[in-house]
């Protein structure tokens, strides 16, 4: 069990699992840089994020709920929680774009089923995601395997930011001309090739081999 003092935010999960860099910039480095895609993301957040109640037929919806879990180490709000006239309790999560792969947003979804889970002493089967491109919802099995890589990331997660180290950048030609964070991460400039890294290798052999 965690302390509320070494609570993280829930956001570093995708963070961590989009790019341990930017994670460390974010989180141990107290940077932030917006972009068209934070401000859209911002955008659609806004009314998730206004801590106001929905009744509708057959379900009742909390946006902006502020969820914890000791156990896991986590804090953050959950965009909406929608609680269902049959009794389920289904997160959902709103993202601005179009689903991807590498299961970092269902990673996040599933993390805040676990934490209300904690504090409602409920089962949640089930979350799903929102993405604003293509306005529609996809449902999320919350199965045994992925809980235990959410808990298991989780862990990852803590022992990365106790150890307060800022990986060196890499560049990747799909994630990083949408990172926000790109003018400060700088990774084509401060990234070398790795035939580079292999040429100033050999060279400092050869300078160490000299009489």
């Amino acid at each position: 069990m965690y302390d509320e003092e070494d609570l993280l935010q829930l956001s570093a999960l995708q963070h961590f699992l989009f790019c341990p860099r930017q994670c460390a910039l974010i989180h141990i480095e107290q940077i932030w840089e917006e972009n068209l895609y934070t401000i859209e993301g911002e955008l659609l957040h806004q009314r998730a994020h206004s801590g106001k109640s929905e009744g509708r037929p057959m379900k009742r919806t909390e946006f902006g709920m502020p969820i914890r879990s000791l156990e896991l180490g986590l804090s953050g709000k959950a965009d909406a929680v929608e609680y269902r006239a049959d009794g389920g309790i289904v997160p959902v999560e709103y993202k601005r774009g179009r689903p991807k792969k590498g299961g970092a947003d269902e990673v996040q979804l599933c993390a805040q089923a676990l934490c209300l889970e904690e504090m409602l002493g409920v089962s949640i089967p089930e979350g799903a995601l929102f993405y604003g491109k293509v306005r529609r919802r996809k449902v999320v099995p919350f199965s045994c395997e992925l809980r235990t890589y959410v808990r298991e990331t989780t862990a990852r997660l803590h022992e990365f930011i106790r150890a307060g180290r800022t990986p060196p950048p890499e560049y990747d030609e799909k994630k990083c001309p949408r990172c926000s964070l790109l003018s400060v991460c700088l990774p084509k400039k401060l990234s070398r090739p790795a035939s580079v890294e292999r040429y100033i290798e050999r060279m400092l052999n050869e300078k160490g081999d000299t009489p």
